[in-house]
């Protein structure tokens, strides 16, 4: 039995999400409270496995407490508020903080939506409840780099680059990922192969959290737009909603962003972008598949392999979920399991590249 807490400042609120966990017979809410304060009283007695977690309330926003609560007892948190719509930076501050995953309830009719969405709510919550959780710890970050033999010579144009390009970088993930993407980019250098990643997000929340990891990286990072040249130096995020898929032209990689019907119940789907990769890149290619739930990527990271491509995979240890890094390994797909810290590095080793 999952036991999970409530904390939303709305009675009506509370009294839906507990009638709808309710009815699900591997969850049994063991507590609601009002606001962090009471929650914090009421987990003395008895601690969750996962918290169902509003943002905005009083005396103490939801970002705030789970930004507490994963350096102290990190818990599984669900983030369900309606400030994480039409691409709020809320939405990945909440990811940042460590929540597991984010349900965005609407503006008005939320009693309604959790009703209806009853059996979203209830997989989201169990999906959480698989998640392994560290203490959140400062990670040394590198300044990102604006000094003179870091950036481009006046008229010239990174487009230039693309012409010598010969490896490119594949990376897929989902649940837990943001992060791990984080730390991965954060470790690579200017002259770094391009870079590819498909990480499940909902559409309108691709691009903030493009622009996010750009400030914090060295290399540039956009979302992918149809027909970017994937270049060095450069990582493409794959926006939401939407396939992208590698594709080459000469001596040149670029990115097909499309629709297209869900695949691996994704889209985007990391299998596509895998598949694009073994078909369009095969030996050229270095891939790697992060945290994340279910087996979307297995499947293509086993199609890369099987073209010549060299493959890695997180491990368990390091993994928030360890299901889609697991399928590849299970499947013959992963040329080796390494611990995230070690990823980035052996992505280069993989490429001929050291680090700078």
């Amino acid at each position: 039995m999952i036991k999970v807490m409530i904390i939303d400042d709305s009675a009506l609120v509370r009294q839906a999400l507990q009638e709808v966990l309710s009815k699900d017979e591997q969850l049994e809410v063991i507590a609601t409270a009002q606001d962090p304060y009471i929650a914090v009283e009421k987990m003395k007695k008895q601690v969750p496995d996962v918290i169902v977690l509003d943002i905005e309330m009083p005396k103490m926003d939801g970002v705030t407490f789970l930004t507490k609560l994963m350096s102290q007892h990190p818990i599984p948190v669900v983030i369900c508020s309606s400030l994480v719509g039409n691409g709020s930076p809320m939405f990945i501050k909440a990811l940042e903080a460590g929540a597991v995953d984010i349900i965005q309830k609407p503006q008005s009719g939320t009693k309604q939506f959790i009703h209806d969405s009853g059996l979203m709510i209830c997989d989201t919550v169990k999906a959480a409840a698989q998640a392994r959780l560290n203490k959140t710890r400062s990670i040394s970050r590198p300044e990102k780099k604006n000094t003179a033999d870091a950036v481009l010579a006046p008229g010239s144009d990174r487009k230039a680059l693309a012409e010598t390009t010969d490896k490119i970088i594949l990376i897929g993930a989902s649940t837990g990922g943001t992060e791990a993407i984080r730390e991965v980019l954060e470790r690579m250098p200017l002259g770094c192969p391009g870079i590819v990643i498909v990480q499940h997000m909902p559409e309108g929340f691709t691009k903030s959290f493009a622009t996010r990891l750009d400030s914090l990286c060295q290399i540039s990072v956009k979302e992918a737009e149809n027909g970017d040249s994937v270049l060095n130096g450069r990582a493409l995020i794959a926006p939401g909603n939407k396939h992208t898929l590698i594709k080459r032209n000469g001596a040149r990689y670029y990115v097909e962003v499309r629709d297209g019907p869900l695949v691996s119940r994704h889209r985007p789907s990391v299998d596509v972008l895998f598949r694009s990769g073994a078909k369009y890149a095969g030996r050229n290619a270095v891939a790697t598949l992060l945290t994340g739930m279910g087996d979307d990527g297995a499947n293509g990271m086993v199609e890369l392999k099987e073209a010549g491509a060299w493959t890695c995979a997180q491990d368990e240890a390091t993994s928030v979920v360890y299901g889609m890094p697991k399928e590849a390994f299970v499947r013959g797909g992963t040329d080796k399991q390494l611990p995230l810290t070690k990823i980035a590095d052996e992505l280069l080793k993989a490429t001929r590249l050291n680090l700078i």
